[in-house]
């Protein structure tokens, strides 16, 4: 089936298209608004529907999504939570809170849970080198993690 947008979607692409000098330039933040529109992830129509409307090739589409750690290329669970191994949060013990993650959550990293609410990812840098070791998940960042506080937080994901 074709991936289409909504109406408002379709503005949001059209302002987008309008910030930017051409429509290659425009390929990640419409990615982003296609992705959001697709139960966050980014499937093979998305891609053809983005390369249609920006005049691209699905290989170049393509290449942006498999670089980009920040495209999910499969359907993620309900919720995201990112572990950062940057050298800050790994020194402070991140390392431990993604064992931890996959030992509670019953994943490896990339994995979803089997009733499709988490997915387990990790990331080089989520920027909070002074805070390590953290966590984003989905777009909210928890801080100074310990793994009482990780438990905490992966409960409240499983019982939502």
């Amino acid at each position: 089936m074709a991936f289409t947008l909504s109406v408002e979607q379709e503005r949001e692409l059209e302002a987008i298209l309008s910030r930017y000098p051409n429509k290659q330039a425009a390929c990640i933040p419409a990615l982003h608004l296609c992705q959001a529109a697709n139960e966050n992830w980014v499937s093979p129509e998305v891609i053809t529907f983005v390369a249609d409307r920006l005049g691209l090739s699905t290989a170049h589409v393509q290449g942006v999504v498999t670089f980009y750690t920040l495209f999910n290329r499969e359907r993620p669970g309900t919720h995201q939570v990112w572990v950062c191994r940057t050298l800050s949060c790994a020194l402070r013990g991140s390392d431990q809170i993604l064992g931890h993650c996959k030992k509670r959550l019953k994943v490896k990293e990339g994995g979803t849970t089997k009733d499709g609410k988490v997915t387990l990812r990790t990331a080089e840098c989520l920027a909070s080198c002074g805070t390590a070791p953290m966590m984003q998940v989905d777009k909210t960042y928890y801080e100074n993690l310990t793994l009482e506080e990780v438990d905490k937080i992966l409960d409240q994901l499983v019982a939502d």
